[in-house]
């Protein structure tokens, strides 16, 4: 070493040892913070990690080269909202738990400043959660980056650092080495005033954390083995396995390296890779493959998160673009056999056993060798209790997992509740961690916790109460008896026809004092909400009503949410979530100041029976689809006098909206026995009454109260199923080109669906009840109830889209978005901003087919053109990850 470079070192540890200096002083101001305000900083980090999320993937793609950005941004949402989600209650000052019976009592203190180890592989992700770790537990953090990815931690510990700081945190209790390097990583990790090392990386690094001599938290390396005996579900397993292994290419360290299965169903497993979109390697082709993977007995670098088509390319192996993983069949563990080895790219290992002890006693040979303490995997009937256990026992694993994907399940808080949310996995003795569960706030505390189980459910949630019938109103109306005051939100259209005339009647002979609001136009938005709660406050109504459609009705929710609680932040209501029930910013119960009450005058929204609204910001152009049940109007009025003289283009657009609804719920990944039944009789019944709407007007009353009650109950399908990407794509043209909600949805549902039915989407969508793609299934199932003809899924998914084209024809609907009018090149400029919006829209995350940024976008060209889209076909995207 040179002069200059020990005087450069020398350099580069005291300023390193200033900045331990600073965070230190920091955090000796924030142990003495209270409870409360604590929260309030956990919140604010919270949502400021989650609004970055798709920069900060895209950031740390570009840097790395590694992964894929569209789960990167998965990774960036769990780490915020999962983790803010799981312990934003948990108690961590001063005493948390008391006993005065047994005279005990838990007091939680702060370690101090934490040594903070970020890995390559997930550069954003672990800084977002260890950040709000140690916000949560009143400690400070240094972070040490990878080299190869320092740009995307910093920027990630930024963001935090500057909304806690906002919300009340001390100056610099974050911090981070500019200029990463082993020789001041283990300065780091030795220096006497870091308190505890939050160790994530590879094998040298942890075990430099532990052999630092301050007390580390760290976790191994993962080879996680899989099972699938022969009374697994083999489909499950399969796509799960799938799943799993293409989520960021593979990058997870709890993903499967390995997948043994019995004889007896070996060859039906293998048939199912393949049908499934993985490559079977032949020998020769392994032979190339297992070169790669391996160099000198050490893990490749340069295949680490890279695509299987680019792995398969390095090898010079030919396999089709859209390979989702390669698998090589093999028969041995250890050195020898390269693809028995943690792998950290989408490459797999596939072993014939000749029973279910054989295959137990393979997979704890490769759990032995290099995963000892991770995690394991078991595909069995969910009633074999006796052989869970069994596995359990036998490996040596802290996580062993059973029916789920291992990069989705051994995370937590996804496929089971009860296990903790965490990216930092322990994995105890075996693996020479300190910890053998998933890290949690608990291990910055030093002090014990006991976890419950939690059990996932679904649920059916509608308003309270549903009237429908021909002249229903003035009865339905009755129930607001004992009310005082009511404030009518409408739009001037249906104010000036007289359709209030019945109810202000009604509610004049109750002693019910009335104020109309009539301001409401197509596509509501903020700024007219807010004018509408001018009038609320100034009224102090006990109810409110909204008349018409979704519009008035998005807009009266809105209103009613503001008024209720007027210290909610709309942008944080508006915030996207993965899971209703975990969403950062929850609402609480509506109704306590008015009731709301909700009255179509269209057959096509559904708003009445949702909890979802729909809202403009005027000043950006951005529509904004909320979404929580506290939404959800406490009573609806179907009354199909008021719907008789919708004009025919209302008619045709909120009738195929409606139907819309019926099929993306149906196909959601959310649905459930009650949503599908709902789902298919709305769709059964706007087949069957549209055209007879559409065609005979006021004229035809069944028609038109038939097309009523599939609004509702396609509204009632979809507030519990929730919608897809048919949806998010048609919320971001009405937002940037105005076009009406329900052309939108009529232009592109058919697109949709061809995308969605596939027995080997891309990507899979995530929810614990989703086993497997099924969505061509489901729609052939439409079919079938709607009596559409064919004999397979796919004559039958061809039959239901020949019936909406033919459906669209008799409603004289635009072919194409070009067709409409919007301008060519005004519509290509904006294509990326508008596919990667409709990607981020909330709707999308319910879609069976979880979609890439570049198909959205090829769907929207696809519907731009129309028929002339072979045409233009030369300037289509690949099918390739988020661009970056």
């Amino acid at each position: 070493m040179t002069e200059e470079q020990k005087l450069k070192e020398e350099r580069d540890r005291e300023m390193l040892n200033e900045l331990i200096g600073r965070v230190k002083a920091a955090q000796v101001k924030y142990a003495e913070y209270t409870q409360e305000q604590v929260d309030k900083i956990f919140a604010a980090a919270a949502l400021a990690a989650n609004n970055a999320r798709i920069p900060l993937a895209q950031m740390a793609v570009a840097e790395s080269g590694m992964g894929v950005v569209e789960d990167k941004v998965i990774k960036n949402h769990f780490a915020s909202e999962y983790i803010y989600n799981k312990y934003r209650d948990m108690k961590t000052c001063g005493i948390i738990e008391e006993n005065e019976a047994y005279g005990i009592a838990k007091v939680a203190e702060p370690v101090g400043v934490i040594a903070g180890i970020v890995p390559t592989t997930n550069p954003t992700s672990t800084a977002i959660f260890k950040s709000l770790l140690a916000l949560k537990t009143r400690n400070g953090i240094i972070f040490s980056p990878h080299p190869r990815a320092k740009k995307s931690t910093i920027e990630a510990a930024r963001i935090v650092l500057e909304a806690a700081v906002k919300a009340g945190a001390p100056e610099g209790i974050i911090g981070w080495i500019e200029e990463p390097s082993v020789q001041l990583s283990n300065h780091l990790m030795c220096h006497p005033d870091i308190s505890l090392i939050l160790a994530t990386g590879g094998p040298g690094m942890v075990k430099a954390a532990y052999s630092s001599g301050t007390p580390a938290v760290g976790v191994g390396p993962g080879n996680t083995p899989v099972v699938m005996g022969e009374t697994c579900d083999i489909k499950m397993a399969v796509s799960s396995v799938l799943q799993s292994k293409t989520f960021d290419n593979g990058m997870i360290c709890a993903s499967e390296q390995s997948v043994t299965a019995v004889a007896a169903i070996y060859d039906a497993v293998k048939k199912e890779f393949a049908y499934r979109g993985a490559h079977i390697l032949t020998k020769a082709e392994a032979k190339k493959v297992g070169d790669l993977i391996q160099i000198d007995g050490k893990l490749n670098p340069k295949i680490v998160g890279q695509s299987a088509y680019k792995i398969a390319e390095m090898a010079g192996v030919t396999v089709p673009s859209n390979t989702k993983v390669l698998i090589a069949e093999t028969d041995g563990v250890g050195p020898d056999y390269p693809f028995s080895r943690e792998k950290l790219s989408p490459v797999l290992a596939l072993y014939k056993a000749k029973d279910f002890e054989a295959a137990v006693e393979n997979a704890k040979k490769l759990l032995e060798y290099g995963g000892l303490g991770h995690t394991s995997v078991l595909y069995t009937n969910s009633q074999n209790f006796e052989r869970a256990k069994y596995y359990g026992h036998v490996m040596m694993s802290s996580r062993t997992l059973v029916n789920m994907p291992s990069s989705q399940g051994a995370i937590g808080d996804i496929y089971n509740f009860a296990l903790n949310p965490s990216l930092t996995l322990g994995c105890g003795s075996w693996g020479g961690n300190s910890v053998s569960e998933n890290v949690t706030p608990m291990q910055l505390l030093n002090i014990k916790s006991i976890a419950k189980r939690r059990e996932n459910m679904l649920w059916v949630r509608i308003p309270e109460k549903v009237y429908f019938k021909y002249g229903c109103l003035p009865v339905a109306i009755g129930d607001l008896a004992g009310h005082k005051r009511a404030f009518i939100v409408t739009d001037k259209f249906l104010y000036s026809t007289g359709i209030l005339n019945d109810l202000l009647r009604s509610l004049e002979k109750m002693g019910i004092a009335t104020e109309v609001f009539a301001d409401v136009e197509p596509d509501p938005t903020i700024q007219l909400a807010r004018k509408g709660l001018e009038r609320i406050n100034s009224f102090q109504p006990d109810a409110i009503i909204a008349v018409g459609g979704g519009s008035p009705i998005d807009a009266a929710k809105i209103m009613w949410l503001m008024y209720e609680q007027p210290e909610i932040s709309f942008e944080d209501v508006a915030m996207r979530f993965m899971d209703i029930r975990k969403r950062i910013v929850k609402l609480p119960e509506l109704g306590k100041k008015a009731t709301m009450v909700a009255i179509p005058t269209t057959s096509g929204t559904g708003s009445e029976v949702t909890p979802f609204a729909v809202i403009t910001d005027a000043e950006t152009g951005n529509k904004y689809p909320l979404a929580d049940y506290a939404l959800t109007p406490k009573m609806a009025i179907i009354d199909t006098q008021l719907v008789m003289k919708m004009p025919k283009r209302l008619t045709a657009y909120s009738g195929i909206d409606a139907l819309t609804h019926a099929l993306e719920a149906r196909v959601s990944v959310m649905a459930s026995d009650y949503t599908n039944s709902l789902a298919n009789e709305a769709a059964k019944l706007v087949f069957e009454y549209l055209p007879r709407c559409y065609s005979n007007g006021a004229m035809d009353e069944e028609a038109r109260e038939h097309m009523h009650n599939a609004s509702t109950m396609a509204g009632m399908a979809f507030a519990n199923a929730f919608l897809g990407v048919c949806h998010s794509m048609a919320h971001k043209l009405g937002g940037m080109y105005h076009i009406p909600h329900g052309l939108a949805n009529a232009m592109l549902i058919c697109e949709v669906i061809r995308y969605n039915a596939t027995d080997v989407p891309t990507k899979q969508g995530t929810f614990p009840q989703y086993k497997y793609p099924n969505a061509k299934a489901a729609y052939a199932n439409i079919a079938t109830y709607c009596g559409l003809g064919g004999r397979t899924d796919d004559e039958k998914v061809e039959k239901l889209i020949e019936a909406i084209e033919k459906l669209k024809a008799e409603l004289e609907i635009p072919k194409s978005i070009k067709e409409y009018g919007i301008d060519e090149a005004t519509f290509l400029a904006r294509l990326d901003e508008l596919a990667l919006k409709a990607f981020d829209d909330q709707c999308t995350g319910a879609n069976p087919r979880y979609p890439l940024v570049s198909e959205i976008k090829e769907m929207l060209l696809k519907v731009y053109y129309g028929e002339e889209y072979a045409g233009h076909r030369t300037a289509l995207p690949g099918n390739k990850p988020m661009a970056m």
